[in-house]
């Protein structure tokens, strides 16, 4: 046996034995699912509650009534508010104030998220293509798809997936960049306008108004959807470089914009999402567009917001802060309309209305809030979706 094989033996042993005490170590457990709850508290912690003109926001919740007081719930709230009741004696005998909140593990809770604003916008526009009116808002295409999964997977109820049959399969629609391409978009042109980053904020609003050359104003409302997910052209910028974060407003995009207009396209086709818009006669220039809820919007008292963790219809009362100022702003706010960016426990967006001064406030918001929602005393807290 050559000399060395004693000593390579002995290595060999020791390797073996060292191997065994080495213990791979267990896998960390996965962190905790974040759990959303409803934490039922007195008037007198809901931050604000005392300090507002609830009475503002009567009319909003009385249009609430109309779409959503047939259902089990809402019958003996909505039965009560056409008694001309006093509003805030109203909310307080009738509704429980909760807590919107979310937990992680035993100490991590928030109870605060992203407060937005939004607006209805004011757009020229013509009935025909032009070189001053040269872009196109849609309706929606003849062959935009929708497939509703609830049938076929009833945990996916509510979930919608949009898209274009090509032979034999179901593929994701034309995104923003390939529109102008698409040729079942042709004729399907509903108005044309002077700005393309005008058209490109319309549809974030989901709604607008567009005055004609002869003076006619018409609403655009939210009519459909192409299916790709929002992206925001804000996110975008920055992500590039361009601003910071506290910088990404909707004025600021437009100054960089018409700062590089050679970049326009890049940036507006940053978000794949296309939104396709009706027509809609304005009996009432005073009333807001319809929201997701069916009625029309309240400025200042009308709240968009995830309808997985606020019901649409039910009173919320929130304690943020004015755009860019930590100036406070509490009121009741009814929840009337969803959006594309809306999603998540506490996140909002609140609608500031028509004109020069909405445009400027909701284009500057973008607030850390809270949230308390007001459900119908007897009646069980809504479920999480």
């Amino acid at each position: 046996m050559p000399r060395f094989a004693p000593r390579l033996f002995s290595l060999i042993v020791i390797a073996c034995l060292l191997q065994a005490c080495v213990t791979t170590p267990p896998e960390p457990p996965p962190p905790a699912k974040p759990q959303v709850r409803y934490e039922p508290v007195e008037w007198g912690k809901v931050d604000g509650w005392n300090g507002d003109s609830v009475q503002d926001a009567w009319t909003a919740f009385e249009r609430s009534c109309r779409a959503i007081g047939s259902r089990a719930e809402w019958q003996t709230v909505c039965a009560a508010a056409q008694s001309n009741p006093s509003p805030r004696s109203f909310f307080e005998t009738h509704f429980t104030p909760y807590r919107v909140v979310q937990t992680a593990g035993l100490h991590q809770v928030v109870d605060s998220g992203l407060i937005t604003g939004y607006y209805e916008p004011l757009l020229r526009g013509s009935r025909k293509p032009s070189q001053a009116f040269a872009v196109p808002l849609y309706a929606p295409p003849d062959d935009l798809l929708t497939v509703d999964l609830t049938e076929l997977f009833p945990e996916l109820k509510g979930k919608r997936v949009r898209g274009r049959v090509v032979g034999k399969k179901v593929v994701p629609y034309f995104t923003r960049g390939e529109t102008s391409s698409a040729p079942s978009l042709k004729g399907k042109e509903l108005i044309w306008v002077d700005n393309a980053v005008d058209a490109f904020f319309l549809e974030v609003q989901g709604s607008g108004r567009v005055q004609l050359g002869d003076g006619t104003m018409i609403r655009i409302a939210y009519a459909d959807q192409n299916g790709h997910p929002y992206r925001s052209i804000g996110r975008y910028l920055v992500d590039q470089g361009e601003m910071t974060l506290d910088q990404a407003s909707a004025q600021e995009i437009r100054r960089w914009v018409a700062k590089h207009p050679e970049r326009k396209d890049e940036v507006l086709n940053a978000n794949p999402s296309v939104v396709f818009f009706r027509e809609e006669r304005i009996d009432d220039p005073t009333l807001g567009p319809k929201g997701a809820l069916g009625v029309p919007l309240t400025a200042g008292r009308s709240l968009a917001v995830d309808p997985q963790f606020i019901p649409l219809g039910a009173p919320v009362f929130l304690a943020t802060t004015q755009p860019n100022s930590d100036q406070p702003l509490k009121r009741l706010m009814i929840a009337q309309d969803t959006g594309g960016a809306i999603r998540g426990i506490n996140r909002g967006d609140f609608f500031w209305g028509f004109g020069p001064a909405a445009t400027e406030s909701a284009g500057r918001m973008k607030q850390q809030g809270k949230m308390w929602l007001l459900w119908p005393k007897g009646s069980v807290p809504p479920p999480v979706k």
